[in-house]
């Protein structure tokens, strides 16, 4: 009866939230504005800016710069010292440290107990509500929902003082759930937050083979790790048999349609679901507010203001990005955030497209620094997992991880450009000639400037796939020191960087 209880007291708030972001978006986005600036308004940026002057959404705008991450940084470092009242009032405990997909080095975001509770943990009780709300029968949270995650150490700016930390973001959220959340999951903490994959996978797997799992929630290309050596240690035939009430994955990170084929078969039980949520180092975006449309509602009063940065302008010395009023569906936009964590202005790298403006809702499509548009066919991640997606299906195969660097004119196409994919299979497709050509043959069909290049194989010639043999990209992840977590393997590139090292690993 205590889950039923817990499921109706999440959704009674959650839900209600949820509804008025849908109904009222714009006059929640110009609360949390509000809120950020009065909060914010003693602190060396509030001061700079003059957040106490009770500024307007468009002054906003105005007065303080847009910055990506390296622009933040020299005040970033400060707060990562130990100084108080930077950015944002106090002085945070957490740090969430990610890839650094922008460039070679970590990235330190600060997770402040603001963005803690009214972000990301608001965001997961939604999430959790959304989920029990669509599937009561299935009585998600009788059973345990098992979380992968990262880990966490010292702040290595502050390494003396025990009480300041840094890892993944996941680690962050793990070790301050509220008990009643921590009873829910599973791996414990010990285990959860082990800090060598191998040995936490194996260490994972043997703990959670006699528990009745029921919600698989994390990253997919570690989740298949998992659920294939938990089989492996039960002698079963799928997970069905070692979880037969097995019923929902909460994913994120990485797109899901290029593994959903391989999900079937790893469960295959039709009564199995899959929602989606979109969440970063930085907050805590978005959620699949529908079962059954792959749309993600954009949360407005998680303490996360958003403006939104027109492709045309991604490379401008002065941007100005839309605020949420003025943007539109169909259009690619960079995300710029400014949150409860002291990001002010923040380009966070990713790129989305409203489906719906009515409630906001939207789809990921990729990053800004991670496409290939070397001979102007601007081919984004969107169009790429696409293109995995309907070659794996019509060649039965499943793929782990993929990445593609451009063919110069002098290479190996000879007098024309191309496209060269280095792909790990985790199922191998019938004919990798048939997977190539319908990789080709969607991508052409999704992106009209791809296609043009194509056209008759003038510009473009068609593109090469490599076979990568399994654990190819979790040793290059390791050589980079960045195996596990939220790192994640960067899809398109526009130089051939990380396609070299990974094809010299296959040899």
């Amino acid at each position: 009866m205590f889950d039923l209880l817990l499921s109706a007291a999440v959704q009674a708030g959650s839900l209600r939230r949820l509804e008025h972001i849908r109904r009222q978006p714009i006059e929640n986005q110009e609360q949390v504005l509000r809120q950020l600036l009065r909060h914010a308004r003693s602190t060396d940026w509030g001061q700079r800016y003059g957040f106490g002057e009770n500024i307007s959404a468009a002054a906003f705008a105005e007065r303080v710069p847009v910055s990506t991450y390296e622009q933040l940084y020299p005040e970033l470092e400060r707060v990562l010292r130990g100084e108080r009242d930077v950015l944002w009032p106090g002085r945070p405990r957490w740090f969430a440290k990610s890839s650094g997909t922008t460039n070679a080095r970590s990235k330190y975001v600060p997770v402040t107990a603001e963005s803690l509770h009214q972000c990301h943990y608001r965001a997961g009780r939604d999430m959790t509500a959304l989920a029990t709300h669509f599937y009561p029968r299935e009585r998600l949270l009788a059973g345990k929902t098992l979380s992968l995650g990262g880990t966490h150490g010292p702040n290595p700016f502050r390494p003396a003082e025990p009480r300041s930390r840094a890892g993944d973001v996941s680690a962050v959220i793990m070790q301050q759930l509220p008990w009643w959340a921590e009873q829910m999951r599973t791996p414990p903490l010990e285990l959860a937050l082990l800090g060598e994959w191998e040995e936490k996978i194996e260490r994972i797997a043997r703990h959670v083979l006699q528990q009745d799992v029921r919600t698989l929630a994390g990253v997919p290309t570690w989740m298949i790790v998992l659920l294939r050596r938990v089989t492996e240690l039960a002698g079963a035939g799928s997970i069905c048999e070692v979880w037969p009430r097995l019923r929902l994955f909460l994913h994120g990170a990485v797109a899901f349609g290029p593994y959903r084929e391989l999900f079937r078969q790893l469960i295959p039980d039709a009564r199995m679901r899959y929602l989606e949520i979109y969440n970063a180092s930085e907050g805590y975006f978005a959620v699949q507010d529908q079962p059954d449309s792959e749309d993600l509602l954009l949360l407005l009063n998680h303490g996360i203001y958003y403006e939104f940065l027109p492709a045309e302008q991604w490379d401008s010395p002065e941007p100005r990005p839309l605020p949420l009023s003025e943007v539109q569906t169909g259009r690619t936009y960079a995300l710029v955030i400014s949150t409860n964590a002291g990001l002010w202005r923040y380009l966070v790298g990713d790129t989305v497209r409203f489906t719906s403006l009515a409630p906001y809702r939207l789809r990921i499509t990729g990053r800004t620094k991670h496409f290939l548009n070397a001979f102007g066919e601007e081919l984004v991640i969107e169009n790429a997992d696409a293109g995995i997606a309907a070659a794996c299906q019509a060649t039965g195969a499943a793929v782990r991880d993929y990445t593609a660097a451009p063919v110069w004119f002098a290479g190996a196409a000879g007098s024309r450009g191309g496209h060269e994919w280095a792909i790990e299979f985790l199922s191998s497709p019938s004919s990798l000639a048939r997977f190539t050509e319908v990789l080709d043959t969607t991508l052409r069909q999704l992106n009209s400037d791809y296609d043009a290049k194509r056209h008759r194989d003038l510009a473009l010639a068609p593109p090469v796939v490599n076979y990568l043999p399994a654990g190819t990209f979790e040793a290059w992840l390791a050589g980079q020191g960045k195996l596990g977590g939220q790192h994640k393997v960067p899809r398109l590139l526009n130089s051939r960087e990380v396609l070299e090292a990974v094809l010299h690993l296959h040899k």
